[in-house]
């Protein structure tokens, strides 16, 4: 298995203020099929170049396969595949955003997604977010936490929670362990 190297970045926050008042959040941006979608900040452990993964038989199109993230099994989803497009294509800017997911029980798993690029980190206030919509994009609306208005555009803002649903976190972690 091939050993995770050139991190990026880290990235720990906390809500911030917005100058229209009220808590607003910080999200890290990132380019997935030509769409700009984020994820909250506070979700984030870290982001990685795309290095080489060990595939692992018999896994869905979804998870690429594992990396050695410090002496840690990582299984990396392909977070295109999982939204029933086609496979990312690996460029020059593909990215492994470490997402740690907290269960219900304090516990937490940690997880690779591919994206196409890492943008940026965005200050979105709290009147600038919009619930899902109901129509109109192309993921499941499930799948959003909401509507950030930036500059002007939209980004969505992921539920990793439900992006990641709980039996394929349990998938995940029997991977690892086979792994």
């Amino acid at each position: 298995m091939a050993q995770a190297s050139n991190i990026v970045a880290r990235a720990d926050s906390a809500p911030v203020s917005s100058a229209a008042g009220g808590a607003g959040r910080q999200c890290l941006a990132f380019t997935l099929n030509g769409e700009v979608l984020a994820i909250d900040i506070l979700q984030i452990r870290e982001i990685i170049e795309f290095g080489t993964l060990t595939e692992v038989p018999m896994m869905p199109p979804t998870v690429r396969g594992v990396i050695n993230l410090r002496g840690a099994v990582v299984p990396v989803i392909d977070l295109s595949a999982r939204f029933g497009r086609a496979g990312t294509k690996v460029a020059r800017r593909t990215c492994i955003v470490i997402v740690e997911l907290r269960g219900d029980d304090g516990s937490t798993q940690t997880i690779g997604v591919m994206v196409d690029a890492v943008n940026e980190v965005l200050e979105i206030g709290a009147a600038d977010i919009e619930p899902a919509p109901t129509f109109g994009t192309k993921l499941r609306t499930e799948f959003i936490a909401g509507m950030g208005r930036v500059d002007g555009r939209f980004v969505i803002i992921l539920d990793v929670v439900r992006v990641f649903a709980v039996d394929e976190i349990a998938a995940f972690t029997a991977l690892a362990d086979v792994a």
